[in-house]
């Protein structure tokens, strides 16, 4: 295990950010001020620059960051050699995964309760961002697994096929669009509300568009919203906007009738679901098993 001032330091290292790396391991700035302090005394070397708001390592402190992110690699490997080794061993995991908007909200709980339910004495966080924002994360080792809409061709990532989904366009009911088709031209002159920028939503949107011709920023854009769930409840009520999400998020709205899909005949709006992982990664137990769980869970093996 690593120091507790070494941790600290890596949240920093991760973040960039006293108060975000303090917000994340529940502690006060000031005490992370403190550890940070503590390691550089310990060092005798500045572990990082101080500039205005924002801080970056040092030299000294991005050859730390390095050594620790293989230090943390190793303990990890060493705790899957145990456990095969030693199955009384196994100890609990704590597996740090994102997946962006439409996968955390629709797709992973129901598997993250089936694993769970499976592995009692682990535990799971899941941070929720956009795909881009996921992607980050991952590079910058604040996760270990991601699962995003699509592949952003980064060298240093593997991708692994989960599943596919359908983004569709939607209006609410007294919106006069509701049961019309469309041309994917016709979208020139029709008000949207879409969402924003860095969403795999947006981004076969955006694909789709140029397959026709016609460039996102020529459309007439009314709202962006950050977030499906936000995106869906302002379309529900705003009856002049329509708007794209993925099929996974309006089901219910659909059956309800509080939604109504339009058909806009040219467009084809399918998208892929993959995990992500760093390369040289894949072979982590306990984050291989939770994604061939996954994958036996929506190929109705689980």
């Amino acid at each position: 295990m690593l120091s507790h001032p070494h941790e600290v330091f890596l949240e920093v290292a991760q973040r960039l950010s006293f108060t975000k790396a303090g917000q994340a391991l529940f502690i006060s700035q000031s005490a992370v001020s403190k550890q940070v302090k503590a390691l550089e005394e310990y060092y005798k070397t500045g572990l990082f620059e101080r500039l205005g708001g924002s801080v970056q390592l040092t030299p000294a402190g991005q050859k730390l960051y390095q050594k620790l992110l293989q230090a943390k690699q190793l303990q990890q490997e060493l705790r899957q050699e145990m456990s095969e080794a030693s199955p009384a061993f196994a100890p609990a995991v704590h597996l740090l995964i994102g997946a962006s908007t439409t996968i955390s909200l629709y797709v992973l709980p129901p598997v993250v309760a089936a694993w769970l339910h499976q592995h009692p004495q682990h535990q799971l966080s899941l941070k929720n961002r956009n795909s881009d924002n996921i992607l980050k994360a991952l590079l910058e080792h604040e996760i270990e697994l991601g699962i995003i809409e699509g592949i952003h061709k980064v060298s240093n990532v593997t991708y692994t096929p989960l599943l596919s989904d359908e983004v569709v366009a939607v209006c609410a009911a007294s919106n006069p669009l509701a049961g019309r088709a469309l041309l994917a031209s016709d979208l020139l002159s029709i008000p949207l509300a879409l969402r924003e920028v860095g969403s795999g939503t947006l981004a076969v949107l955006e694909e789709a568009l140029e397959k026709q011709g016609l460039r996102l920023a020529a459309l007439p854009v009314r709202v962006r919203l950050g977030g499906t769930e936000a995106l869906k409840n302002f379309v529900r009520v705003e009856a002049t906007c329509l708007a794209f999400l993925p099929r996974q998020a309006v089901l219910k709205e659909l059956a309800s009738g509080e939604l109504v899909e339009v058909k806009i005949k040219d467009l084809s709006l399918e998208r892929k679901f993959n995990f992500i992982q760093r390369k040289g990664t894949e072979n982590n137990g306990p984050y291989r098993d939770f994604l061939r769980f996954t994958q036996r869970y929506y190929s109705g093996k689980e």
